[in-house]
């Protein structure tokens, strides 16, 4: 499979933005073949759920003539991640009758309780699932940097990941697993 000419990526916020950026350019993206969708107001989560199957349409549309890929990055919040991916596909059920298929190249990542809950981890910082991390830090920048080095390590073919990671993140990487960027 050929590297994707475009990678559709679907974030409530910057900071998932910022790491979803750096990771892909470590994968070997350029700038160009990433193509962002945020929200430019109001509730991150609530956006992300409603445009995700308008996404889907729009990746199943494009990847019948070029190689295409999309990711999703959602907080779990207070949900579970089972009840976030089960939203995920209920929309997809009210406007379309096929949910994702194996065979697509489609990654859903549910951080619980956020982002930030995935960054602090990534940098060995010990987290749980159920505190909010989100308070104003001086260094969120920095972290992000070094989160996006990790999560592309940890998404590699065979990498072991450490046990201090949360089960939201263990799923995280193995839905980037699903992604074929053959520059790997």
């Amino acid at each position: 499979m050929a590297k994707p000419s475009e990678v559709i990526v679907l974030v409530e916020d910057n900071r998932q933005q910022q790491i979803i950026r750096r990771y892909l350019r470590r994968v070997g993206l350029d700038t160009h073949a990433m193509r962002f969708e945020l929200p430019s107001s109001g509730s991150g989560e609530q956006w992300v759920r409603e445009r995700f199957p308008v996404e889907v349409a729009a990746y199943r549309n494009r990847r019948a003539r070029a190689e295409t890929k999309l990711i999703i990055i959602i907080d779990a919040d207070n949900l579970t991640l089972a009840e976030r991916l089960g939203q995920l596909d209920q929309k997809l059920r009210d406007t379309t009758s096929e949910l994702i298929s194996a065979g697509e190249q489609v990654a859903k990542l549910i951080p619980r309780r956020n982002i930030e809950t995935w960054i602090l981890c990534l940098n060995a910082v010990p987290v749980d699932e159920d505190t909010d991390y989100k308070r104003p830090r001086h260094d969120w920048s920095d972290l992000i940097v070094a989160a996006a080095e990790t999560l592309y390590d940890l998404s590699r073919p065979n990498a072991r990941v450490p046990e201090h990671h949360i089960p939201s993140l263990e799923h995280g990487l193995v839905e980037l697993r699903k992604l074929d960027f053959s520059a790997r």
